[in-house]
């Protein structure tokens, strides 16, 4: 009997559809094709391409600067700022000393570990495989140890990276080529990719939207000059220009706060796809719920109230910040709301044809996600690996469409309203709260 239904409703799905004029069906589908589609499909293809064929006309210059970086060897300042990181700061020290390029020292900064963080480090630095181990005996929050290894860096360049990130074994020397081919780049973020990707659900599902966001994403950004962001989990910067601004303010947020600062002063974010990372994301989506609510009330926090200047035409003023900022403030703020909207108008002036309406919906997305999937394998070095991912792509629609809007909803309601962020406890409450009266 089920399967007759399953049969019949099939029947009238398609009938439905067959008949559907293009008015009515854009009608249902309006959203899709002129925000999502347009955007994250034949918008990222397109300078996708681009950037393949530039790359291509532009191999001796790639290889010149690669040849420069070796012979002027600048001298880098690798810090790691942490918290309980003892057993993940071996398998970072060690990838390290496996790099092609060499000429870096490692500074490891504590922020007040109870775990087994403080014996490890003691141990490397007598065995001489780190520089420095500086630590804070009260927490002080990520930004007061990223300072502090910034001031006892030796380097030109300042490469920040989490404790909990692992390597190529190219991947420093990768991130700094493209200082070699642009001066006016300030700060280059590698691209992260997920350590433990098929451990369960949650993680499978990160490690597909990092190479949506990160991998291609931040590709199409950094081609047209208006991406705001380096990851702190592995993240090189000019230290002549990081000091101008003295260098970390407090978060949650600081990665982007950061780029932004850079941005301000005139200089490029650059985002460099061959210099891969790997770390370790949350396990559970409890853990992840609480990460994500943390990333995205930093985006009201930081883009809509801290750098709102950037919507004025002050003497510093810069069109493509302001470009990059309207992009990201309407794609990741107002589309949510406007999503909203969206289901709202089909629920209350379709309800009969809901039943036609969201399957078809779905597949769009899932139609749309596996051609994103096709340009995340032509940008990948790791293609059979990831791959196997594909066969979890018809969970992404729902990740992304519904569980990571509702998500992001959510936290600009609390942070517009309640500016929660400086509750999050990803902070001493004695440093959120000095922020907050500060307006940072």
């Amino acid at each position: 009997m089920k399967i007759i239904i399953f049969f019949e409703y099939g029947k009238d799905f398609f009938l439905f559809w067959k008949t559907a004029h293009f008015l009515k069906i854009f009608r249902f589908f309006w959203f899709f094709f002129v925000f999502e589609f347009v955007r994250y499909v034949v918008f990222d293809f397109v300078v996708v391409v681009f950037f393949k064929i530039k790359n291509y006309f532009k191999r001796s210059e790639y290889e010149k600067a690669r040849e420069e970086l070796f012979i002027k060897k600048p001298f880098i300042s690798v810090i790691s700022p942490g918290r309980n990181e003892g057993e993940n700061i071996l398998k970072l020290v060690k990838t390290l000393h496996e790099q092609t390029y060499r000429n870096f020292e490692i500074i490891i900064i504590d922020d007040g570990s109870d775990d087994s963080t403080p014996q490890i480090c003691r141990t490397l630095l007598k065995e001489g495989k780190i520089a420095k181990y500086l630590r804070n005996d009260i927490r002080g929050g990520k930004a007061s140890v990223a300072n502090l290894g910034l001031s006892e860096a030796k380097g030109d360049f300042i490469l920040h990276i989490d404790a909990d990130t692992s390597l190529d074994r190219d991947a420093i020397e990768k991130i700094m080529i493209p200082f070699f081919i642009d001066s006016k780049i300030g700060v280059v973020g590698g691209n992260v990719k997920v350590r433990n990707a098929t451990e369960n659900l949650c993680t499978i599902l990160q490690a597909i939207e990092y190479l949506k966001t990160i991998t291609v994403g931040r590709t199409v950004l950094s081609q047209l000059n208006t991406l705001r962001i380096a990851s702190g989990a592995f993240g090189v910067f000019r230290r002549d220009i990081i000091e101008r601004f003295g260098g970390w303010d407090v978060g949650p947020g600081m990665d982007g706060d950061i780029a932004v600062k850079i941005r301000k002063l005139g200089y490029r974010v650059y985002f460099e796809p061959k210099a891969v990372c790997f770390t370790s994301p949350p396990k559970t989506f409890k853990a992840l719920i609480k990460q994500r609510l943390r990333w995205s009330r930093s985006l009201v926090r930081f883009r809509m109230r801290k750098h709102r200047d950037i919507f004025f035409p002050t003497e510093n003023f810069y069109f493509s910040n302001f470009i990059s900022f309207t992009e990201n403030i309407f794609y990741s703020v107002v589309l949510d709301l406007k999503w909203l909207v969206y289901i709202t108008d089909m629920i209350l002036h379709f309800p009969s044809t809901l039943k036609y309406i969201l399957p078809a919906n779905y597949f769009l997305y899932l139609m749309s996600n596996l051609f994103q999937f096709f340009i995340i394998l032509w940008f990948s070095e790791r293609k059979k690996e990831e791959l196997k991912l594909i066969i979890y792509l018809p969970l992404v629609p729902i990740y992304v469409g519904i569980f990571m809007r509702l998500l992001r909803t959510y936290a600009y309601f609390q942070e517009f309203f309640f500016k929660t962020s400086y509750q999050d406890p990803w902070n001493p409450g004695k440093v959120s709260k000095k922020a907050k009266e500060i307006g940072i």
